[in-house]
């Protein structure tokens, strides 16, 4: 099974131009379905069938498994099964009856203005670690891009005299974000001040660079952002994402028409935007509660 796997996630990183967490995701649920099928001694040709899928599945949820990841994997599944029968390694496919459950989209967490404020303050910079950090933040608070568009960023994707960047996003789909002032002299004075004197050879492309002078990674950045927001006494749970969602919401929160921000987020669908809109809505409910004589 596992050279069908390698050509599906092939097939899906050229043909589909899928993003690389994706592939990712692909290979790892995958991977544990070659595993579970190994175990049994069973073949890809001949023992594929909607039984053999389905228990599967429900060993994921003794195993206590979500319904998120389970979700997932059907999704995995799916996808890779009509791979097969679309290359004709297949006749029929085993998974096309297959429900995939329906998951409560939760409301992504954010910050206050202040909160973002506040763990914009926390990098020193004197240091050019800090000017580099500080330089992210802004970025990304300025733009809302996704963290993997960060690190991937390179020196010729910034035009600060134009006040824009350009960055790749998922399915290696790009887009043009305007980039604001304060965020461009974030990013000019770390290229200017911080970013020589670390990188290791003057052809580097990579925006940011870690200690080592090579391109910063994505688990590097957590760290830094699970740093700062600890200084800046933030209690909530953040994760790389969070400004990227507080980035929509203060500018939904402050007039930004959906479509709009769906371009700047790089969303495919508007669905997914508009998750947003009921974190603003929030407030609202809470005004009226409070102030409404028959609420």
């Amino acid at each position: 099974m596992e050279g069908y796997v390698n050509a599906f996630i092939n097939y899906l990183a050229i043909e589909r131009g899928l993003a690389k967490n994706t592939l990712e995701s692909y290979g790892r649920d995958l991977k544990q379905f070659q595993n579970y099928m190994n175990d049994l001694n069973l073949e890809v040709e001949k023992d594929s069938n909607e039984n053999m899928i389905q228990e599967y599945l429900k060993s994921l949820q003794t195993k206590g498994r979500a319904v998120s990841t389970i979700s997932r994997n059907i999704a995995a599944i799916k996808a890779f099964y009509q791979y097969l029968v679309k290359e004709n390694y297949l006749e029929n496919d085993p998974s096309q009856s297959l429900d995939t459950p329906k998951v409560e989209k939760k409301l992504p967490k954010i910050l206050s203005v202040h909160e973002v404020e506040e763990l914009l303050k926390q990098p020193e910079i004197k240091s050019s670690g800090g000017l580099r950090d500080k330089a992210m933040l802004e970025l990304l608070y300025a733009t809302g891009i996704r963290v993997s568009e960060l690190i991937a960023l390179n020196i010729s994707d910034i035009n600060l005299d134009m006040g824009y960047v350009k960055c790749y996003g998922k399915g290696s789909k790009n887009r043009i974000v305007p980039l604001g002032s304060i965020a461009v002299k974030a990013v000019h004075d770390y290229i200017i001040k911080g970013r020589m004197k670390v990188v290791r050879t003057y052809d580097e492309p990579a925006l940011f660079i870690n200690h080592h002078g090579g391109r910063l990674t994505r688990q590097g950045f957590w760290k830094i952002i699970k740093k700062y927001a600890q200084e800046a006494g933030i209690t909530k749970d953040i994760t790389p994402h969070t400004l990227r969602h507080s980035f929509a919401t203060h500018l939904l929160e402050n007039g930004a028409d959906l479509r709009s921000v769906q371009e700047m987020l790089g969303h495919a669908d508007i669905s997914t935007t508009q998750l947003y809109t009921q974190i603003v809505k929030n407030p609202l409910k809470e005004v009226y509660d409070k102030s409404h004589p028959r609420a």
